[in-house]
């Protein structure tokens, strides 16, 4: 089983490419270094591998799917936003779940011991309001 972290560390490895850059102008960094594209073509795609994936328990149900992952200000992959319940988005309940809890297995995303009322019980997850 990989974990979820693995995801974290390749999105991370996105989402800042300045730390990781080649040299344009004097000292100003920008963009991946071609020897650095192999590591970020071979590492996991959010949008591809994960966003809009199904989350199951340890008993193979489904009790939500993946919608959206928080990058915390410290940049670090924190939480996979998991939407449960409901039908067409009515009666429907988002969790934060830090991504050290999902195990992936086979291209399936898991939470140990989770089901459809752990995650109805859990704290409902709401956006901040940027201005």
């Amino acid at each position: 089983m990989k974990s979820l972290s693995t995801i974290a560390v390749a999105v991370l490895l996105i989402a800042t490419p300045a730390c990781f850059a080649q040299q344009v102008v004097g000292s100003t960094k920008l963009g991946v270094a071609k020897v650095e594209l192999r590591d970020v073509t071979t590492g996991w795609s959010t949008k591809r591998q994960v966003l809009g994936k199904n989350v199951f328990n340890d008993n193979g149900e489904t009790i939500g799917k993946i919608d959206d992952i928080i990058v915390a200000p410290d940049k670090a992959v924190s939480y996979a936003i998991i939407g449960a319940g409901g039908f067409l988005g009515v009666g429907r309940h988002d969790v934060a779940i830090p991504v050290g809890q999902l195990k992936e297995n086979g291209g399936k995303f898991i939470l140990p011991g989770g089901s459809k009322d752990a995650i109805k019980a859990l704290p409902e997850f709401e956006y901040a309001d940027k201005q």
